[in-house]
């Protein structure tokens, strides 16, 4: 949705999950440990620091959930840049994820890869998607539960523990170099967009509002409500972030297509 509403400026260059194949195994091995900060600098800097030097327009950027594991590592690579830290309700994102993208999202076989390479057990899986998902850290006191997980907890565990990591890195900013804004927000609301726009320093115009008010991305245009079992294996998974982004207390919604 942002590569699209942006993309409509011509003064911006934006991307969905730029050079993927390059920077979600070195974000993933960034979380993880398995790479140094002087080389997760350099691999950085020869993607997104080359595709900014080289951009002849005012604005560059990219929308991936990929970067929430190389926050410190982009501040100061890039001392000029914005995030934008954008949720949505983790119910619709872990469904989503679990029922449109079970063959790339922590699938059982890639998962236990991931887990062998981090454990020392194995050697690296290839650079494709599914294989490079995160599993928790050994600090992480879920991370003997994680095993035991299957495909929809591990993606509702992602969704929670990726939110941890973007508000504990993005607290370390400067408040002028960071937005918190929920994707219900920008769907319902023509100031909330605005506000996006004033702080991306972009102008706004009642079309900007528009590409907001549809889905986007979307590869499965269909939706419906976690089950009991799922809705109870969530809340115990990620709960207490539910409650620390304000969705506590709000009913599950149904995108119509």
């Amino acid at each position: 949705m942002l590569h699209k509403a942006l993309s409509a400026n011509r003064d911006v260059e934006m991307h969905h999950e730029y050079a993927v194949q390059i920077t979600q195994p070195t974000a993933v091995r960034n979380y993880l440990g398995l790479i140094d900060r002087t080389k997760c600098l350099q691999i950085l800097d020869e993607t997104y620091g080359a595709a900014v030097r080289y951009c002849d327009r005012a604005h560059w950027g990219d929308s991936s959930n990929k970067l929430s594991w190389i926050i410190p590592e982009l501040a100061a690579l890039l001392p000029d840049a914005k995030f934008v830290h954008l949720v949505r309700d983790g119910r619709k994102v872990a469904g989503s994820y679990f029922r449109k993208l079970g063959d790339e999202c922590y699938d059982d076989r890639s998962n236990a890869a991931m887990q062998a390479h981090y454990d020392g057990t194995a050697s690296s899986p290839p650079p494709e998607k599914k294989y490079w998902w995160p599993v928790p850290r050994r600090d992480d006191p879920t991370a003997a539960a994680f095993r035991g997980f299957n495909q929809f907890e591990r993606i509702a565990w992602h969704w929670a523990q990726i939110n941890r990591v973007i508000a504990r890195e993005l607290a370390r900013l400067p408040a002028a170099r960071q937005m918190f804004v929920r994707l219900e927000e920008l769907h319902e609301s023509p100031e909330a967009v605005r506000g996006l726009y004033d702080f991306l320093n972009l102008p706004y115009t009642g079309d900007a509002f528009a590409a907001f008010a549809r889905p986007h991305n979307v590869n499965k245009p269909e939706d419906r409500l976690l089950d009991a079992t799922e809705r109870r294996q969530f809340d115990a998974v990620a709960g207490d972030v539910m409650t620390a982004l304000g969705y506590a207390g709000r009913d599950e919604y149904v995108v119509n297509y």
